[in-house]
């Protein structure tokens, strides 16, 4: 093959595949249009939409700080899932398959009351039968609870991924792994979780944006995001249309440029 048939097909292939770099990621434009409509509302009517995006403000912070700490803890939880799914220990498996079946037959929003509501009165309860005042007097902040209860419940979906990704690498993988001396251990940090985690990336990114999405459900313990001001900047002002029509928009907004950065990085993984 010729040098310029064979550049020639790298071209349609980086178009195909639109790498970055090689191709314009033409959602890019959704992106830009979506904020450009925001900017239009704010600049045109800013009475009420720049003063609802800025009653609005921080509860766009605290859905992201809560949708970032989960995410991170969601990936460490899955991992530990994930490998005790594939454990040869009767018990670590036995316990890993249990949470994995329990929490994904449980909705989100029931795990999310239970963690705020049940969990404390179960502490409390058990502080007066132990005589326990730090127990006994427990109350529970909502923005570490919500992130208990997504950590819990998206990380029985992260260890399924974890642990499809893990089994599609093949076993002559760590075959070879143990025959240059490494230890089981040591075979699957370097050579294993390594490729199984290029294989897991889209998935793993798709999650993060369904936690984005999934965080409004926050707002009903008692956590101030974007859903709860926009439910009560809508209550107070009585144009329900307007707001969750913004609010729409700035979900929007954060879940297209999640999923195109999550495309970017799984192009750089494929070049890499």
């Amino acid at each position: 093959m010729t040098e310029s048939a064979t550049s020639e097909t790298q071209r349609k292939i980086s178009e195909k595949l639109d790498i970055p770099g090689a191709g314009f990621d033409r959602w890019w434009l959704l992106v830009a249009f979506v904020v450009g409509m925001i900017l239009l509302l704010t600049l045109v009517t800013p009475d009420p939409f720049a003063r609802m995006v800025r009653f609005m403000a921080e509860g766009i912070w605290v859905t992201i700080k809560i949708t970032s700490i989960s995410f991170a803890l969601v990936v460490v939880v899955g991992l530990i899932g994930g490998l005790g799914r594939l454990s040869r220990n009767w018990l670590i498996k036995g316990m890993s398959t249990l949470y994995v079946e329990v929490i994904r037959g449980i909705p989100l929003m029931v795990q999310l009351l239970f963690w705020y509501f049940a969990f404390p009165a179960v502490i409390q309860n058990l502080g007066s039968s132990l005589n326990w005042p730090a127990l006994s007097s427990y109350r529970p902040e909502p923005e570490p609870m919500a992130i208990l209860g997504l950590t819990i419940c998206y990380g029985a979906y992260m260890s399924e991924i974890y642990r499809a990704g893990i089994q599609s690498i093949g076993k002559g993988q760590m075959e070879a792994a143990r025959s240059l001396g490494m230890t089981s251990v040591q075979s699957m940090r370097y050579v294993i979780l390594p490729q199984a985690i290029r294989v897991i990336l889209p998935p793993i990114g798709n999650e993060f944006i369904s936690l984005l999405k999934d965080s409004s459900l926050v707002s009903v313990v008692a956590v101030a995001d974007l859903t709860r001001l926009g439910r009560e900047f809508s209550g107070r002002y009585a144009i329900p249309i307007e707001t969750w029509s913004m609010v729409a928009l700035i979900y929007l907004v954060m879940t297209i440029l999640s999923a195109r950065v999550v495309n970017w990085i799984e192009h750089k993984t494929k070049l890499a």
